[in-house]
């Protein structure tokens, strides 16, 4: 048992002591809240059962489930019936809002890497997937077939982000994640201690409200690394810019995938990888 709050927001209040050339000072911080969510999965027939525990910033967690299990190609965006947090009566008070189970209209396939990897910490995404084939098979739905990228939107696209990204403006700690037209208009933007959470949670988004995951960018506060190409190609966005650099295996999946991917991007400048 934890002296937690039995469902808490995505800023922790806390006190510190600041030290400072004129000395030491104690006062309040706010920090990013970190807890564990559970993701379990249900069907006809079948109980629910455990699939993954990622930690997360609490909130949008309905969103973080369905979007985490859309990525992993466990289900299409028609296939989830119900979302909701479990009731189950032998929970800890502090688990309340911290098991999320999706009920969906068919059988899932948990494969053995979901049995076997089902549990992360908030810097993890591939889950199991040790190959380009393996992430380019979870494609599920269209592809964006919009005009090219231009680079002056490309370059705007962070700053557009940093608007929306208010939990970072007050603990400085959590990553952003958002999907754009191809004028630069936000479909919508969500924070996450996890990077890959924040995807998660913006494509969660777009599925729970009946939309099209694919759009002309995601866009990313922070590097871009393979899971989260990954993740861009399962959506069908048709680029992923960057804020950081890539990583080799991230291009290659990109170019393997026809996935436009930006790095380094500032108003001023930013590069072209695939």
């Amino acid at each position: 048992m934890t002296d937690l709050a039995r469902r808490t927001g995505p800023v922790s209040r806390l006190r510190v002591i600041e030290s400072l050339p004129a000395g030491d000072e104690e006062h309040e911080d706010r920090v990013a809240a970190e807890e564990p969510l559970e993701i379990r999965i249900a069907w006809p027939g079948a109980e629910p059962r455990r699939a993954w525990v990622t930690m997360r910033t609490p909130g949008h967690d309905f969103e973080l489930a369905a979007g985490w299990a859309f990525h992993e190609g466990l289900i299409g965006p028609d296939d989830l019936t119900e979302v909701a947090y479990c009731t189950d009566e032998d929970l800890a008070p502090e688990q309340e809002f911290n098991v999320v189970t999706l009920r969906a209209s068919r059988a899932v396939d948990l494969a053995h890497r979901h049995d076997a990897m089902s549990t992360g910490s908030s810097a993890c995404g591939v889950c199991g997937k040790d190959s380009i084939e393996a992430a380019l098979s979870t494609v599920r739905g269209p592809r964006w077939d919009g005009p090219p990228p231009r680079p002056d939107v490309v370059r705007r696209l962070p700053a557009l982000l940093r608007e929306e990204q208010s939990v970072f403006a007050t603990t400085g700690g959590v990553h952003a994640a958002g999907l754009f037209t191809a004028d630069g208009d936000r479909h919508v933007v969500r924070e996450d201690v996890g990077r890959h959470n924040a995807v998660d949670k913006v494509t969660g988004a777009r599925l729970l409200a009946a939309r099209p995951v694919a759009d002309a960018y995601l866009v990313v506060s922070g590097r871009a690394g393979f899971e989260l190409v990954q993740k861009a190609v399962t959506t069908g966005v048709g680029s992923l810019v960057a804020v950081g650099a890539p990583s080799s295996l991230a291009v290659h999946l990109a170019r393997e995938a026809g996935l436009g991917l930006f790095g380094f991007t500032r108003e001023e400048r930013t590069v072209r990888y695939a």
